[in-house]
Order: structure tokens, then sequence, then C-alpha cells
């Protein structure tokens, strides 16, 4: 479908101020028409002073030199409207563009964030709106005014005499051939290449240096920083080749544009010596010589214009594109949670853009109070099945049901009540501890937070910082090991308190002092609880009441420890590759001790 113009698409979030765009166009353009008058004015003086020597009627010259100044200060005057008028409407834009696009962002499936790093959001949010705002702001005054000021220009040239107006357009048609030979498709896919490097560099710069603690901790800063590294090189590489393709067209522009004059003083000379009158042709020469250099800068406007506009029009795409991802539709008639069983029946799933199924067909029941654990090779698809629970994605067939209510038939509030879940990449934000903990529960009591913090073994980390729970976590505070924002995300659920509990790898980044701190913290946490634990350390798993083999989407095995263990299938095989590592890296310590 055709899309509308970037024009109308940003006057789209203008709200009640869309008159404003064009109110500044309109201005623009009557600025321009009047910034013409002062050139004639200024010819009808030269032709006094030149074809009427010793007969000069000075109050004509006074009066076409107050008119001069009067059409200059009203055209500033009309520029003056136009630029208040294009930046109030940007300003309306940028502010609608983030509020909507934000709008949208908090209504995304949890999955979406799983594809989209938060540098990435940042930097489309962010910055391209502002290069909306740079464009209304900026450019869009000198927008009509590129279009009128050409057009009033070459009238001029051609009403006064049309044969000097061809010598002085000359060289400014081979200026605009060569302009739009320039700004043609090769620069047009440079810009996207270029607003996608300016954005994988931007997402890379954000994401490495939120990582630099744990970079710093496992001594990877090489190997961290090549990414970003990488980025760099390929926004520079992008930029000194299209750079250099522009070194002979913009130096022939840049010259050919400047020697109007060598066409202009020639022709002159040859009417003056065909029999012109010399003071008409001498002040005819002088007005195209004033009246040239304006056109050949709208040029140059031009080029500027038509680059920040397509720019404008990428980066409205760009946050289109990203907010484009449709909400999780919400039931009219939500059904409500009758107890803790969680039925997957013949689930299928299938990421956007993916050619493969990530769920094929899973179907078993978890029953209340059960625990049952999630395991096999990575990308077989037991992350998704569990983030199929509080719905991250919805299915594409069969169902998913918590309580004996399809999870689409619940209200999403009522969904994440019923439901925590800890997964191996913790998410704390930037503010106290206290605030990271209570996040689920902002009317917890001290007595229930600190119970919480018992239960998730996280006294100690309390013990030795100074502010307690007003101790600030991130860039202005402290930093908390892997381990420990594991313990803090746990201390989180302990206070939430809900009956279904999803765990994925919650012990992943522990040392062997915090994932005995974890493991205890687990126990507290899923006692009475409906859990579906996903873990790649199978001695954490061995008491589960049902553990399920997961193999590209599919249920492979299923059974309590001893039973896989007997089939001697998938299971049997990772549980001797297991021991066989816990083994090794026991036998290694020993050989150093």
């Amino acid at each position: 479908m055709k899309k509308d113009s970037v024009l109308k698409r940003l006057q789209g979030y203008m709200g009640n101020r869309k008159i404003l765009l064009p109110l500044s166009l309109t201005s623009s353009a009557l600025s321009a028409a009047m910034g013409i008058a002062p050139y004639i004015f200024i010819w009808l003086i030269a032709r006094e002073l030149l074809t009427h020597a010793g007969q000069i009627a000075g109050t004509s010259v006074l009066n076409y030199a107050w008119w001069a100044m009067g059409a200059a200060v009203l055209s500033v005057l009309l520029y003056f409207v136009a630029l208040i008028s294009s930046h109030l409407a940007a300003f309306r834009v940028e502010n609608n563009i983030r509020r909507e696009a934000m709008g949208k962002i908090v209504k995304m499936p949890l999955g979406f964030f799983d594809g989209n790093s938060s540098g990435r959001i940042r930097k489309i949010i962010d910055d391209d709106s502002g290069t909306t705002h740079s464009f209304l702001a900026h450019q869009l005054p000198d927008l009509s005014g590129s279009v009128i000021l050409p057009l009033a220009t070459i009238v001029l040239v051609f009403v006064f005499d049309w044969r000097l107006g061809l010598a002085c357009l000359a060289p400014l048609v081979l200026a605009f051939g060569t302009m739009a030979f320039m700004m043609g498709v090769a620069s047009r896919n440079f810009q996207k290449q270029y607003m996608d490097a300016l954005e994988d560099m931007s997402s890379e710069a954000v994401e490495y240096v939120r990582g630099i603690p744990v970079v710093k901790v496992f001594q990877q800063t090489i190997f961290s920083f090549k990414r970003f590294h990488n980025s760099i090189l390929r926004y520079k590489d992008l930029v000194k080749k299209y750079t250099d393709s522009w070194e002979g067209p913009f130096s022939f522009y840049a010259v050919i544009v400047q020697c109007f004059a060598f066409f202009l003083v020639p022709a002159a000379i040859l009417l003056v010596a065909r029999g012109g009158d010399y003071g008409t042709v001498l002040a005819d020469m002088f007005l195209y010589i004033l009246v040239t250099p304006v056109l050949s800068s709208t040029i140059m406007k031009s080029m500027h214009i038509n680059q920040s506009l397509f720019q404008a029009g990428e980066a409205i795409n760009r946050i289109e594109s990203l907010t484009d991802v449709e909400p999780l539709p919400e039931t009219s008639s939500p059904r409500e949670i009758t107890s803790g069983d969680i039925v997957f029946d013949n689930v299928l799933f299938q990421y956007p853009g993916a050619e493969k199924n990530a769920v094929d067909g899973i179907s078993f029941t978890l029953p209340e109070g059960c625990l049952f654990a999630l395991v096999g090779p990575s990308g077989g698809g037991k992350t998704t099945i569990a983030r199929m629970i509080p719905r991250f994605w919805d299915v594409l067939e069969g169902s998913v049901s918590l309580g004996g209510a399809d999870v689409r038939d619940i209200s999403l509030e009522n969904l994440m009540d019923h439901v925590s879940f800890v997964f191996q990449n913790t998410r704390l934000f930037k503010t106290t501890l206290r605030d990271n903990i209570i996040y689920g529960c902002p009317d917890a009591t001290e007595e229930q937070i600190e119970r919480a913090l018992d239960l998730a073994q996280c006294t100690e980390i309390l013990d030795r910082l100074p502010d307690g729970l007003d101790t600030l976590i991130g860039a202005e505070g402290t930093y908390l090991s892997g381990g420990e924002q594991q313990r803090i995300a746990l201390a989180r659920a302990f206070l939430k308190d809900a009956p279904v509990i999803v765990l994925d790898e919650a012990t992943a980044f522990a040392d062997p002092e915090n994932e005995h701190l974890l493991q205890e913290a687990l126990r507290e946490l899923m006692k009475g609880k409906t859990v579906l634990m996903i873990a790649h350390r199978l001695t954490t798993i061995q008491d589960a009441d049902r553990i399920l083999v997961i193999d590209k989407g599919q249920i492979a095995e299923e059974g309590c420890h001893e039973e896989l263990l007997n089939k001697g299938g998938i299971y049997h095989r990772m549980w001797n590759e297991y021991q066989e590592a816990v083994e090794w890296t026991i036998e290694r310590e020993a050989n150093y001790v």
C-alpha cells in the first residue's frame, strides 16, 4: 500500500496544531517572494544612475531605497513567523511521536523485548524523533521558499533580458544536473545504510557500556569490545566510501556554480558591441550579478532539504516499523483462574520471520503444586515453552491454560498476578534495592520485605552495604554480581508470592557459593507452588516430579529422573556428559593444588 507523503505523515502527529504546517509553508513562500523585491528596487536605482546620469531624480532613488528596505524587513518578519510555526510544530511532533511510541512499546508482548535491545529502542525513539524535529524546525521553513525563489528568479531574469538570463542560467543548469546526479538513487540507498549503521553502532555502544562490569569480571574486554569496534569500522568504511564518491562531482559543482560571471560578462559585452544601450545592459547585468548567487545558493539549500526530508521519512518508517508489532489482544470477558494447573494442548509456535516451528505440537499437564523440569539441547525450544505461560507470545495453534482458563482469556493483570518468573538474564532497575524488591508488591510491609530477603538468602548482601535497602544499583551506585542479582530477583518473587513460578536458568551466573545459596532460596520459593523449571545443571532437577526432554520443539522423552536414566536415551546421554564434566573440573582443580 502506498504511504502518504512525509509531510502528511508528520502532520498526523501535530494533534490540534496541524494548521502550523501550512502556516509555516505559506509564510516561507511569501518571505521568499518578498526577498526578490529588494533586488528589483536596487536594479531600478542602478538604472536611474546609469541611464539618467546628470539628471538623477533624487526622490525616485530615495523612494526605491525605502521600498527595498521595507520589502527586506517584511521578508524577515514573514520568515520569522515561518520559523516560529515550524518550531512549535516540531516540538509537538517530537513529543507526540515519543509519547505514542512509548505508549505502544509498553503494550508490546514481553517477547518483543527479546528481539529488540534497549539500545536499539532508545536510538529509534529518541534519536529518530529528534531527526523529525530537526527537519520540521530548520528545513521546513525553507521548503516552499526553495520552490518559490527559483521560479521567481527565473521569471525575473527572463523578463528583463532573456539573453543575459540564458547566460547566467547556463552554469546553474549544469550545477543543478550535477546535484541531481549526486542526490539520485545511490544517495537514497546510502541514507538508509547510514541510518542502519548509526542504529547498529548506538545499540552496540549501549550494550557494551552496560556490560562493562560483567566484562571485567570475566576478563573478556577485548572480545566484548570487538562487536562495538566492528560497528564503528563498518560506519567509518561506509561513510568514507560514499564521501570519496562525491569528490569529483562536488568539485565540479563547486566550480561551475560560482562561475556565472564568466558567462554573464562576455554576453553583456557582445550585447553592447551589437548596439545595445550601454546603461540598460549594464543595469541588467548588475541585477543578474545580484540575483544569480541567490539562485545558486537555493540549489545547495534544496539538496539539504531533500536529504533532510528523506531522513525524516526514514526516521518515521523506523519508528512505525518498531511499533508496528500488534499488542496481545485482551478478552472483553476475562475468565477467572480457579487453580494452579497448567495445560499445554498441542501447542505450535513460530517466531516472526522464522521458517520452522520453535514449539511443534507440545502437550503436557502440570498439576497444581508439582515441579516439572524442561531439559534438552540448546535451541530446542525450552525457553519458548516456558514463556508461553506468561504470554511473552501467543500460540499459533493449540492452547496454554492456567487454572482451567486459556491464558488468552485471562486479563493480563490477573495473569501477571498469578505468575512469577526468574530468568537467567536478571533485570534490575537503576534505583534502590528496596524499589527493586517491592516492584511486584509496592504495598509490602517492612516485615514482609525482611522475610523475602531472608528466604532469598540476601541478608549477607545487605550486611556489607552501608545504605542497606536504600543502596542505589547501577552506574551511580553499587554493582552486584550475577548471583547476587539473581538472589535479589528471587526476593522480588518471594514478596510477590504468586502461585505459579517459571524459572529459566535461575542459577546460570552463580558461582559455587552463590549457587548453594540460590538452591536453598529456590527450595523455599517452590514450596507449595506450581513450578516449571529450565535447567542445564541436571543435579538441580533430580527431584522434579516430571522431567520433559525437549528437542527440536517437541517432547523427545518424559519421566522422572530414574525412569529417564533407565531409558538410555537423550537424558541418559546428557546426564553422563554432565557427570563427566563435573568430574573433569574436580580433577583439574586437584591437579593445580
